[in-house]
């Protein structure tokens, strides 16, 4: 083997090693995590991290239709390939994918939360693949009828995973809650955004407080804004706190896993350390090869 030879392999081998490692002890953090963290219920969940458990509803709302196959949902992911093969080489090449991003509404027996579903790792339990001859399946009805998927002989494949209506969901993310008197009021600074506010339109700050007529404000006047801002801000913040409250999971800002899964996280926990067992052979494999071809340069 020459030495670009010896070189790429090298620069491979140590990539196997690094990244083998990273994988094994990322999806055992991961898969610790899952089991240590207790399952909240929605109504009485800490602001923060949490792990929640439910079912999905509709919010009122037309459902999702997924866009490989039409069928009613509340979240999709799709993927379309093209098989392609030069020479000994075959391989399927990715031609379009795609994820839903519409919020979802998890509901246990305490409460209800809307999850935005952006940036999470999603493992539902609906996954079809099947192949075809068009490179959209609804382009004829001969591409998704019931037996096209069970053909073998198509030049396009399609996959496509989906959450319905009732199905169970694990979720575990950053926890939020608005409304219903739980945000405390800052008086000052909910007095000074609603003079921001008002000054926007001075020509209407001048209507309403310049008593003398003179196109300014005195300090008399100024005054009175404070005051009309205060009690202004006060009853915002009656008629907020008076609002349900609304509970939101959305991706964690650190570097915590955002999962939504139909599976419990017993299972999520196993694959995960199935994938950490893969990571840690990759780094071993990597290790071994990096020693032998350190040794074949004489480097070692």
């Amino acid at each position: 083997m020459d030495i670009a030879g010896l070189t790429i392999s090298l620069g491979f081998s140590l990539g196997a090693f690094a990244g083998g490692g990273w994988w094994c002890l990322r999806r055992l953090a991961q898969a610790r995590l899952l089991l240590d963290t207790p399952t909240s219920k929605i109504r009485s969940a800490a602001q923060g991290y949490v792990e929640l458990y439910g079912v999905l509803h509709e919010q009122g709302d037309a459902p999702l239709l997924a866009p490989l196959t039409g069928k009613p949902c509340l979240w999709w992911r799709f993927r379309i390939e093209e098989y392609s093969e030069s020479g000994k080489r075959k391989s399927w090449r990715v031609l379009e994918s795609g994820v839903s991003d519409a919020w979802l509404c998890l509901a246990d027996a305490t409460g209800k939360c809307l999850i935005d579903p952006r940036g999470a790792e999603v493992r539902p339990a609906t996954r079809e693949v099947w192949k075809g001859s068009q490179r959209h399946p609804r382009a004829g009805a001969a591409a998704f009828g019931s037996g096209a998927w069970l053909s073998s002989g198509g030049e396009y494949r399609y996959t496509e995973e989906r959450l319905h209506v009732g199905e169970p969901l694990y979720a575990i993310g950053d926890f939020r809650t608005s409304g219903g008197g739980r945000k405390g009021l800052d008086l000052a600074v909910a007095q000074g955004a609603v003079i921001r506010e008002w000054k926007s339109d001075f020509s209407g700050l001048l209507q309403r407080f310049d008593s003398d007529g003179d196109g300014q404000l005195g300090e008399a006047e100024w005054n009175r804004v404070r005051l009309a801002a205060q009690l202004e801000a006060e009853d915002r913040h009656r008629h907020a706190s008076t609002a349900p409250a609304l509970n939101h999971l959305r991706r964690p800002a650190e570097a915590q896993p955002f999962l939504l899964s139909s599976h419990g996280e017993d299972v999520l926990a196993r694959h995960f350390r199935w994938q950490a067992l893969f990571g840690a052979l990759l780094c071993v494999g990597g290790a071994v090869v990096t020693v032998y071809l350190l040794r074949v340069t004489g480097l070692l």
